[in-house]
């Protein structure tokens, strides 16, 4: 790593030459072989949403989120409808391409395109989606799209710091661990500690690399169960 100096002696960041901040995200899907992510639309997705939501009938998946669950299609309408509404956070819907139904909900927020950063949140994967390659697919388009055709220089990823399995989510898809905020928030009443996780654009080569393998078909046997898994084949590549 090169040192940057003022005049003075100073040490300051490297240049960085040509920047120019990055595109907003925008309504045009993200297509993949096991799903597709689109900009969500309450009257098309939410009917499936809820539905594939209900399959948690003890309410599991709401626990971290800052609303849900939700008892009956009006009240989760509601709620869809001023999500679709913002465009930050911006909401989308996983569809998956086998059964054309929408099975998770993602989105894009604190979108910062002059320091090109931005962040994936509100992730709420139905029983459909969870454990599936479909799920996976569907991170890696968010990722592909911010550092490929968007142009951001990092993503963020943060999770409440006791959601054991987000964490080891952010893990497993190649987020690095920069700490804990402590007593960030209040959510349902309760303390939050955030946990705060990065990828930032030299490391996405490699991160897709592993993406790409493991996603390939030969990855799977004939009822889409892994061959190998994806953390092992992001190690073999590296960044």
């Amino acid at each position: 790593m090169t040192d940057h100096h003022t005049e003075l002696g100073l040490p300051i960041g490297a240049p960085v030459p040509d920047w120019r901040p990055a595109a907003l995200p925008g309504d045009a899907p993200m297509v993949g072989r096991y799903c597709r992510v689109e900009r969500i639309e309450p009257a098309r997705h939410g009917d499936a949403l809820f539905a594939a939501n209900r399959i948690d009938r003890v309410g599991r998946n709401w626990t971290y989120l800052p609303y849900g669950p939700f008892d009956d299609l009006t009240s989760y309408r509601e709620w869809l409808d001023a999500a679709a509404a913002t465009t930050d956070p911006r909401f989308y819907a996983v569809v998956d391409c086998a059964s054309g139904q929408a099975v998770g909900v993602a989105s894009y927020l604190r979108i910062d395109p002059s320091a090109g950063s931005i962040e994936v949140g509100h992730i709420n994967y139905s029983p459909l989606l969870q454990r599936h390659r479909a799920g996976t697919e569907a991170m890696y388009l968010m990722m592909r799209n911010v550092f490929e055709a968007l142009g951001y220089r990092r993503y963020e990823w943060k999770c409440n710091a006791l959601n054991a399995a987000s964490r080891a989510a952010a893990d497993r898809l190649g987020f690095s661990h920069e700490g804990t905020f402590r007593h960030s928030n209040v959510v349902k009443g309760r303390n939050r500690d955030t946990a705060w996780y990065s990828m930032i654009d030299s490391e996405w080569p490699g991160v897709r690399r592993g993406f790409d393998a493991w996603l390939d078909p030969g990855n799977f046997d004939a009822v889409g169960r892994q061959r190998s898994p994806l953390a092992a084949r992001q190690v073999a590549v590296g960044p």
